[in-house]
């Protein structure tokens, strides 16, 4: 490009004339927030089908789920386009603990705004930060008080595994995981994410061995005959695995194997944790304490991206207690943000000043009395309830084994590829006929998985229940019509 200049008579310098200069960047075709907001579905199926996952599409239209734009949502609540309200009972596996748009935490954010506080701090010591690691220490048993902020559960994690390896050190680099675990889709938690459809054809790392969930004896048989193993991660309560427990003993007996053979317990509580249990930790039902743990999901409050590792001092030292590995994993660029960290911290009162924890064991009690009833008045459909607080999965029988007596061994045969159609048809018509929101699992797919906020009252368990009670009576050989009905509208 040629520069045409003039000179400057009074200086003697050189000036850039500002016609001779490029016109400005042209702006591309962009949406604005108010169109977006006016979207209708049909363009949004456009752009999603465009730009984000065609494939996950065609799981969204199964369930009906591409029918529906959400305007806005509050408390237990979504509201769609035409105003319908949906209760929520997915709860984003666990991350609305406080239901959708608290008061107290749209104030904290608001006022964070308005007084242009600080986002971003690399350079700095954050207040924020600081507050929040205190805050985590301060909820956590035991010596758990060393903290690394991030913006999700796989960033923990990852976080969670490296710390703990290399606090066990190179001669000790072998990590145990339980069959059906899920720890999170990012390159390093994936090889102990114990799933074929997430682990695909990539490259796992090769310092990882598998044992079966809840079986003492295989951590016994694994940390007597290889002494390279140095840390074990497990999830407290196995969520995309079906919501599966182990035992109390399970529990007391692994702290006692770790403390023995000296290895490191990594307690994933991404999606059990945060109060849903019933405590604020699962493993806290069990009277243990982990060396690392994680939380995420709602401990930014439904809005945020927040993710924490909690370790033990000691073991936090052992990693990065020099100011030579201080930075090995220091904070990334958006962990501890200001406005989420403020989020984090009002959250966490909230948690505390409104009982939720406390309510998610009785309300959580509650909803497991009521599915057990269910369960009795429908032993052929449904197969077994379980979980801990608000954290329930609800089971049902294979496909053959919920229709009449003649139809079954001529239907087993595809039991395998069927498996999971009776928890979508169900789930697909609780939304289309009774405004009602829940979710699956990963693993065992005859599981509809139950995540309520932590607000949840007995009049929401009542209602759901009192809709699922409506749409089991209508029988099987119904239900598929409805929801083949449903495909063809």
């Amino acid at each position: 490009m040629t520069v045409m200049t003039k000179p400057d008579h009074t200086t003697g310098r050189a000036t850039v004339s500002a016609l001779a200069l490029s016109p400005a960047t042209a702006k591309p075709d962009l949406i604005s927030v108010e169109q977006a907001k006016a979207m209708d579905v049909a363009r949004m199926t456009d752009l999603f089908k465009a730009h984000l996952n065609p494939g996950q599409l065609h799981f969204m239209k199964l369930l009906g789920f591409h029918k529906i734009k959400i305007e806005r949502a509050e408390g237990m609540f979504y509201i769609d386009q035409n105003g319908r309200k949906i209760l929520d009972f997915f709860g984003g596996f666990g991350s609305l603990a406080f239901g959708h748009n608290h008061p107290r935490l749209l104030e904290a954010r608001k006022k964070f705004q308005e007084e242009k506080r600080q986002e971003i701090a690399i350079a700095f010591m954050s207040q924020y930060a600081a507050a929040l690691a205190h805050n985590l220490a301060k909820c956590s048993p035991g010596d758990l008080d060393m903290v690394f902020l991030g913006s999700s559960g796989s960033e923990a994690m990852e976080a969670a595994v490296k710390l703990a390896e290399r606090a066990a050190g190179p001669k000790r680099p072998k990590i145990v995981y339980a069959e059906n675990s899920f720890h999170g889709k990012t390159k390093g938690v994936l090889a102990i994410t114990d799933g074929s459809l997430y682990r695909a054809d990539f490259k796992m790392a090769d310092n990882v061995m598998r044992i079966p969930f809840g079986d003492v004896e295989a951590v016994e048989r694994t940390f007597r005959s290889d002494p390279e193993v140095g840390v074990i991660v497990l999830e407290t309560v196995q969520g995309g695995g079906g919501i599966i427990q182990a035992p109390a003993e399970y529990w007391q007996k692994l702290r006692a194997l770790c403390d023995q053979y000296g290895v490191l317990w990594v307690a994933d509580e991404v999606q059990c944790g945060y109060g849903r249990s019933g405590r604020f930790y699962a493993f806290e039902h069990y009277g243990v304490v982990p060396d690392v743990t994680a939380l995420a999901k709602s401990l930014g409050g439904g809005k945020a991206a927040v993710g924490a590792m909690i370790a033990r001092r000691e073991v936090y030292m052992k990693a990065y207690g020099t100011p030579k590995t201080a930075m090995i994993h220091a904070m990334a660029t958006f962990g501890g943000m200001g406005e989420a960290c403020v989020t984090s911290i009002e959250a966490l009162n909230v948690l505390y000043d409104e009982g939720l924890i406390d309510n998610a064991a009785v309300t959580g009690d509650y909803l497991l009395q009521r599915l057990q009833t269910l369960r009795e008045k429908y032993p052929k459909i449904i197969k077994e309830v379980r979980g801990k607080g608000l954290m329930v999965g609800l089971e049902f029988h294979d496909f053959s084994q919920t229709l009449p007596m003649v139809l079954r061994p001529v239907v087993s045969v595809l039991d395998d590829k069927l498996k999971g159609s009776l928890s979508g048809f169900v789930g697909a018509l609780l939304l289309r006929d009774y405004d009602v929101l829940v979710a699956f699992t990963e693993y065992n797919r005859n599981v509809i998985r139950l995540e309520p906020p932590l607000i949840c009252q007995r009049e929401h368990v009542d209602r759901f229940v009192e809709a699922l009670d409506s749409l089991l009576s209508r029988g099987i050989v119904s239900i598929v019509k409805d929801f083949v009905k449903s495909q063809v509208r």
